[in-house]
């Protein structure tokens, strides 16, 4: 999309320029048109263009800012489902730990990559149900209040996570500023001066790459978990390799049930 975007913007920008060469003149009888008229007719088109563009950029950063927040919170509550297991007898608090760092592990590795789509995977899922049946065990423990508070908010960050995954800017709403775009610098174009343009030509097409990284970035930021401008599993993996951590110095030795990227190794009992 930003290849679209860049060279669509280099294709007005030289078709403005071309017409003011060649068209202009025979319209004009090769006098420059009075410089209030020009201004009068382009200034309101660009200050258009400007204002959808810095309107648009705010929402879509908007997007990203709630999805970077809801992938910290979410491992902030899986972090305190560790923590909060260590009140529990060891039997369940090595099952919940466990779970949580399975379920970091298919955040980071399987989700994550999902969601440069817009989708989600099914394997964090599987951690998460495991998580709520030895909760069940746990009723009358002092500490169940506390896992379950904190699973909610884990689940709630996740679902959030995940529709953030989706772009905020409708494409009919990207496609106008792409047009609107070209069609501004189409219209600057055909308007420079005649002579002595030079300035004017090398001011245009700073313009031109500044609206179009505009839209570029407002392409890229659209996509949070996708370009060169992404919100990276960095939180998770924190307290997966906390969690992890801490695991193996309680117990020693523990064969977690699932492997690097989060996928079970072993059919887990009824």
């Amino acid at each position: 999309m930003a290849i679209l975007v860049i060279s669509s913007s280099l294709l007005a920008l030289i078709a403005g320029l071309l017409f003011n060469r060649f068209a202009v003149p025979r319209i004009l009888s090769g006098e420059d048109p009075p410089a209030m008229a020009i201004k009068e007719l382009i200034s309101p088109l660009l200050s258009l263009t400007v204002l959808l563009l810095a309107f648009v950029l705010v929402s879509a950063a908007g997007s990203y800012g709630k999805a970077e927040e809801a992938s910290r919170a979410e491992a902030r509550a899986l972090d305190q489902i560790s923590e909060a297991a260590e009140y529990v007898p060891v039997s369940d608090r090595l099952q919940i730990q466990a779970d949580a760092v399975c379920y970091a592990r298919a955040v980071a590795s399987e989700e994550w990559d999902s969601m440069q789509y817009g989708k989600g995977s099914s394997v964090p899922s599987i951690w998460s149900s495991d998580l709520r049946r030895v909760f069940k065990s746990l009723e009358e423990d002092s500490a169940f209040s506390m896992l379950v508070a904190a699973d909610v908010k884990r689940s709630d960050e996740r679902e959030e996570r995940l529709t953030q995954s989706t772009a905020s800017v409708p494409v009919l709403v990207f496609w106008f500023l792409l047009v609107t775009l070209i069609i501004t610098i189409s219209s600057l174009g055909a308007c420079l001066p005649l002579k002595k343009n030079r300035g004017h030509v090398v001011a245009l097409s700073v313009l031109t790459a500044l609206l179009a990284a505009i839209l570029c970035i407002i392409q890229d930021v659209d996509q949070p978990y996708n370009g060169l401008i992404k919100v990276n599993p960095t939180a998770i993996s924190e307290i997966e390799r906390q969690a992890h951590r801490d695991l193996m110095r309680a117990q020693g030795s523990y064969t977690l049930p699932c492997g690097e990227n989060g996928k079970e190794l072993r059919e887990k009992a009824n």
